[in-house]
């Protein structure tokens, strides 16, 4: 039995300050990582949220498709696929689909489905897809996915800290995120054995 695992796309497998220099340039600023403590990225430079929109929909195909991918994320996520389905789920807009699925290729990403929402909610989609296991970046979903019954590993950033309830794990990298799948999956096999 394969496990579905959702992986959301942003800051989760591309880096997740790929995007601060493009802004820092744009709006005459310099802020670091370590500045950016909220995911509302109008707050941390402190301009209006309207003036953000603006700068991101002019940018947005030039940021994605340039954005680096995070260390290990393709060689684990390939690995995994061998006993996991993967299905990519994201806030992005529709308008970024074959972009992003450009980039999934181009950086040699193994290609499950890929959901584009344009919306942070993303409960309906993980249980539409009978999520497993949902791999995300983003605080404020992690504790609505995890209030929805999903199992969550956090992968750790500057503005994903707080407190975590039960059925959310923060993690640090891929390795990591790799190791916590295999454990899940070991203990799956375990509790079907025990159940035949």
């Amino acid at each position: 039995m394969k496990i579905n695992i959702c992986i959301d796309i942003d800051g989760t497998v591309t880096e997740p300050y790929y995007w601060l220099e493009r802004a820092n340039r744009h709006f005459g600023m310099d802020m670091k990582p370590s500045d950016i403590t909220c995911y509302e990225i109008h707050s941390v430079l402190g301009i209006p949220r309207e003036d953000y929109v603006d700068f991101y929909n002019d940018v947005c195909f030039d940021i994605h498709y340039n954005a680096g991918i995070r260390d290990y994320a393709a060689v684990v996520i390939k690995d995994i696929s061998s006993y996991c389905n993967i299905e990519y789920v994201s806030a992005r807009h529709k308008k970024l689909d074959s972009l992003t699925h450009a980039w999934l290729f181009e950086n040699e990403v193994h290609l499950g489905g890929v959901h584009l929402l344009g919306s942070h909610y993303k409960v309906e989609k993980a249980r539409e897809l009978d999520c497993d296991i949902f791999i995300e970046d983003r605080y404020e979903n992690s504790l609505e996915l995890s209030a929805a019954g999903f199992y969550v590993l956090l992968i750790d950033c500057e503005y994903n800290q707080g407190p975590l309830p039960e059925g959310v794990v923060r993690v640090y990298d891929w390795k990591q995120i790799g190791y916590e799948i295999e454990l899940y999956s070991k203990d799956l096999i375990k509790k079907e054995q025990e159940i035949a």
